[in-house]
């Protein structure tokens, strides 16, 4: 991200920021976002090695960066890495719900652990993750939670039943908790991507079929990357959008 280029968000100075699945992908560019943004960045994912050398990278450009190893599916797991985390940066007054796992499957084959398990990385560590860091900020009057959605379920698209099925459900996770939480100063709002041109995308599911129907469905040219991602997060999390809850904002090049 070429950060001459972009708005810097001074209230993002200092402010302790969780991330879910921050190793790779959106969850990448999101770290050194709010890295950059002068932020102390403590973030969870199951990948240790990628982990530890992305946070060893940017600390030794003097960013605050905090790395835990954490199984998201593991709720207990999940509590730990996220008090481990607070122990180092202090109480979260960020959160960003961004791990997820988009993997095909075919309704025909799933059985009820399977189903389970595509909750279980999809959708339920978002709620516990919140609940973990609601208190703290309540402490302080304040914090935002950026849960990712998608547009898939709003494309209808088909293949991949408990992943789309998850994303719709995170659009209710957040006006729910927009209004338990919003009178302690808590704002909690969607950032829903479109097709996002991730590494695992392109090795996985960016076909040239897949290329037309981008092509189709975009009112703009060009692909949604993971910095437009992050560059959407950092103003969700910042005072910029201090009126902001309970809505929705899409990065998807016009898609829907």
């Amino acid at each position: 991200m070429q950060q001459d280029r972009y708005a810097r968000f001074p209230s993002l100075a200092g402010r302790p920021v969780l991330i879910t699945g921050g190793a790779t992908g959106i969850g990448e560019a999101l770290v050194k976002a709010f890295a950059a943004q002068g932020a102390k960045v403590g973030f969870l994912d199951i990948e240790a090695e990628i982990g530890e050398k992305l946070a060893g990278a940017l600390t030794s450009q003097d960013k605050t960066v905090a790395f835990q190893r954490c199984d998201l599916t593991d709720i207990a797991d999940l509590r730990a890495g996220i008090a481990a985390l607070e122990a180092r940066n202090g109480p979260t007054l960020v959160l960003v719900n961004n791990a997820a796992n988009d993997t095909r499957h075919g309704w025909e084959d799933v059985t009820p652990d399977y189903w389970d398990g595509r909750l279980a990385v999809n959708l339920k560590h978002f709620f516990f993750a919140i609940q973990a860091v609601a208190p703290g900020m309540i402490a302080a009057g304040q914090g935002s939670i950026v849960n990712f959605g998608s547009v898939s379920w709003r494309l209808k698209q088909g293949g991949m039943p408990g992943y789309t099925s998850s994303k719709a459900a995170i659009y209710g996770l957040t006006r729910s908790f927009a209004t338990d939480l919003g009178k302690s100063g808590i704002r909690v709002n969607t950032l829903e991507p479109g097709w996002v041109m991730t590494e695992r995308q392109l090795n996985l599911w960016v076909t040239p079929q897949a290329e037309k129907d981008i092509e189709a469905g975009q009112a703009l040219k060009g692909r949604v990357m993971p910095d437009d991602l992050a560059r959407a997060c950092l103003f969700l999390a910042s005072d910029d959008s201090a009126m902001m809850s309970a809505t929705v904002m899409t990065v998807d090049g016009g898609w829907t």
